[in-house]
């Protein structure tokens, strides 16, 4: 088979597009980077999906915690602490299990046992927790003379907030943000080894380079693709990321301006 062939059968097959069938023996390089990458499809939907979402519960829940009425602040400080203080593997399988049970409840409940649905609520809640804790910090960090010069214009409320301290608070803590965005799509890998199950074996980039590796007991080949992949796509976030941060510093002079750096969080 062609590595022409190959793409056209395996591309999307983790979409369930193609071969329904996935290769036995004699694996070729082409088969194992076609099958990875299309595995990568659904790494990038729940690092997106979830990134974008919580991103703005992270704001109320920054905002909440910042706030000086108790009715706020403590079920902002709850949340947090619970999807900060808890593994994200055990996240996934409580929540699974949760799913599971109110599936029996009513059928209306069965697509939160997919992966799709049921596992990207739970990266959505992990993530809007740590970035939460990342907008409080910054909201903590914001100059006084900032928001004594937006009273001095007349700047009070939504207005303040959005014209004023909604951009400072992005500006300082946009490159936390971005290592947590880029810890975030790796910790997408753990989706189906944690109790959400490959329907029809459409699993991700990991899914299929666990397969490589037990059929072939080689390791070397198929992890490295996957950390190949993942090294491409930390790269785009970064580029995406930087462009951002450059906006948000647009007007300050090039040497207060903000660097990305990148922080390799070794557990979460």
């Amino acid at each position: 088979m062609s590595c022409f062939q190959t793409l056209q059968d395996y591309a999307f097959r983790s979409l369930g597009y193609g071969e329904r069938l996935l290769p036995r023996s004699d694996f070729t390089l082409c088969e194992q980077f076609t099958l990875i990458g299309s595995g990568m499809i659904w790494n990038i939907y729940f690092g997106v999906v979830a990134v974008f979402t919580g991103f703005f519960l992270a704001t109320a829940l920054a905002v909440a915690k910042n706030s000086s009425q108790a009715i706020y602040r403590k079920p902002a400080e709850w949340f947090i602490f619970l999807f900060r203080g808890s593994p994200l593997f055990i996240q996934f399988f409580f929540a699974y299990f949760m799913f599971l049970s109110l599936k029996g409840v009513s059928p209306i409940f069965d697509p939160l046992t997919s992966a799709w649905l049921g596992a990207l609520i739970v990266l959505f809640l992990n993530t809007a927790a740590y970035t939460g804790e990342i907008f409080y910090g910054a909201l903590q960090s914001i100059p006084k003379g900032d928001v004594e010069a937006a009273d001095a214009y007349g700047l009070s409320g939504w207005p303040r907030f959005r014209r004023v301290v909604w951009p400072t608070m992005l500006r300082l803590a946009w490159p936390a943000y971005t290592n947590e965005a880029i810890f975030l799509f790796h910790a997408t890998t753990l989706v189906y080894f944690s109790g959400f199950p490959a329907w029809r074996q459409k699993g991700d980039a990991l899914y299929y380079a666990s397969y490589f590796a037990d059929k072939t007991f080689n390791p070397f080949i198929p992890y490295p693709i996957l950390a190949f992949y993942f090294i491409l796509l930390t790269l785009v976030i970064i580029s995406g990321f930087g462009l951002v941060n450059k906006r948000l510093n647009r007007h300050l002079p090039q040497a207060r301006r903000a660097k990305l750096k990148l922080r390799i969080n070794l557990i979460r």
